[in-house]
């Protein structure tokens, strides 16, 4: 994906297939891409994305994963790099809302990327190969 050596947000939609077995050809895509992102130690996720991501795969996805199974993971996760977004966040995520006209869940994510210098955000969900405000966003499973 990203030629450099610069840190990668990853938007929980990436997460989820990666451990949905359900996901098909998105789960092999994922999982090499959470691969290369261990291996070169470039991964960056927010507290919100750890959430959203225990939410779906022990609720959401066809074949569900344990509760312990899905903590195991989000535990590895944290060892990336991680984002605890504050009050001051919200706020920007509520200006990039309203500039950009996404989600406030999407600004989060994107502005949780910004504040761990990350360039790149991969997510199926927001609009790819646009920039917002410095940050690209990516579909990793766009041809």
């Amino acid at each position: 994906m990203s030629a450099d050596a610069s840190p990668v947000f990853v938007d929980t939609n990436v997460l989820v297939y990666a451990f949905d077995q359900s996901a098909g050809h998105k789960r092999e895509r994922a999982r090499y891409l959470l691969d290369q992102l261990w291996s070169d130690a470039r991964g960056c996720v927010s507290v919100q994305v750890l959430q959203e991501f225990y939410v779906a795969i022990t609720q959401k996805v066809q074949k569900p994963l344990t509760q312990e199974a899905a903590a195991d993971i989000v535990r590895d996760l944290s060892y990336w790099k991680l984002h605890a977004p504050g009050a001051k966040d919200v706020l920007r995520a509520i200006d990039l809302q309203r500039r950009h006209k996404i989600s406030f869940w999407d600004a989060m994510i994107l502005c949780s990327a910004a504040q761990l210098g990350c360039a790149t955000v991969w997510s199926e969900d927001l609009t790819g190969n646009r920039d917002y405000d410095g940050v690209f966003v990516q579909n990793p499973f766009a041809s």
